[in-house]
């Protein structure tokens, strides 16, 4: 499955009104230089120490916002 990888950070900045807020990241244990990554679908996935885990998604436009924001593609 294809990805595009960030900060949390970054995540922080893309995130719509309508799809996670930033005590939602919060809660997730997603900090400012946490690694996080979303696919195609919007899933977004966080870096825990043994794997990733599912923290919720993206909505609408996502794709153009991510690529934008992270200067990154797919891959």
């Amino acid at each position: 499955m294809q990805f595009i990888e960030m900060t949390g950070a970054t995540l922080d900045k893309l995130i719509a009104e309508d799809e996670l807020h930033h005590d939602d990241l919060s809660a997730a244990g997603v900090e400012a230089t946490t690694i996080v990554r979303v696919n195609p679908q919007g899933d977004i996935e966080v870096r825990r120490r043994g794997g990733w885990d599912v923290i919720g998604g993206l909505l609408g436009d996502f794709e153009d916002r991510v690529k934008i924001e992270t200067g990154l593609d797919w891959a």
